[in-house]
């Protein structure tokens, strides 16, 4: 069985450094990652056209390389976090975490009783395929998967202190863009009332005692985030990456142009 390399680093008092998979799903980008040094992918299957057919080889490759799999699922049933970890995710990702209800409603999902109530089969990658002890895998699982909660909603701020206190939630993960929109200033990310709720969030997870993360698109904004008290940072995605990189291919072959006229014209005719 795994350790959390992200939980290892939280309750060390570190950050954590994640980066983003929601295009290429194949293992060599992971292990890559893994390679690097990263601690985590982010591993998005609630905007993308592939499903849970895609982590078992990408948790794999995590394995390999000592790096933790965060799968943000599709909220529609039960069936979406249990599947995520018994493929082999270490850490689930929930979008639009709006009530301290639903929060429970997730723990009782991700943990084993007595902290939850998870169905145990004990037969996926995070149980060794059963190689291991039944009691000790469900003790290992409760103690080294990590649950996150996207706050992005208003109506999740203006509960988040009841949020935050729900036992078993480990992470509560700013999600500006539709934070935004549900506050009524798309995209205005230093906006005094997206502000003021980052604050809240913070403050939150501060005082219940659990960890806080954001997106963050630079290194400049990630180190505001980490003074502010944030500990699980993103460092960017595959998506980004490959749009960054064509538009900065198109851009440096623009100047391009045939000198020779001569010969343009010979070969014109």
């Amino acid at each position: 069985m795994t350790t959390s390399k992200v939980l290892e680093k939280l309750r060390g008092g570190d950050l954590v450094r994640v980066i983003s998979i929601s295009r290429l799903t194949d293992p060599w980008l992971t292990e890559l990652a893994g390679r690097i040094g990263f601690d985590a992918i982010w591993l998005d299957l609630e905007h993308r056209p592939f499903g849970p057919e895609v982590i078992d080889p990408i948790s794999l490759a995590c394995r390999a390389t000592g790096i933790d799999l965060m799968v943000r699922i599709r909220k529609y049933d039960y069936s979406c976090p249990m599947r995520a970890l018994e493929f082999g995710a270490n850490g689930i990702m929930v979008p639009h975490c709006r009530s301290a209800q639903e929060a429970q409603q997730w723990v009782d999902w991700v943990r084993f009783p007595p902290q939850g109530k998870r169905g145990f089969d004990g037969a996926g990658a995070d149980a060794d395929y059963m190689l291991v002890d039944p009691i000790k895998y469900q003790e290992h699982a409760n103690r080294e998967t990590f649950l996150t909660l996207q706050i992005e909603d208003r109506e999740a701020v203006e509960c988040v202190e009841q949020i935050a206190q729900v036992k078993g939630v480990d992470i509560l993960f700013v999600g500006p863009g539709d934070l935004s929109n549900s506050y009524g200033v798309s995209m205005q990310f230093d906006h005094p009332l997206i502000q003021t709720a980052i604050d809240r969030v913070a403050a939150a997870a501060t005082n219940a005692g659990k960890w806080w993360g954001i997106p963050t698109g630079t290194p400049e904004a990630a180190q505001r985030a980490l003074d502010r008290g944030a500990r699980m940072i993103t460092c960017g995605g595959d998506h980004t990456f490959l749009v960054n990189g064509f538009r900065q291919a198109f851009e440096q072959f623009q100047g391009l142009q045939i000198r020779d006229r001569a010969l343009r014209d010979r070969i014109a005719v």
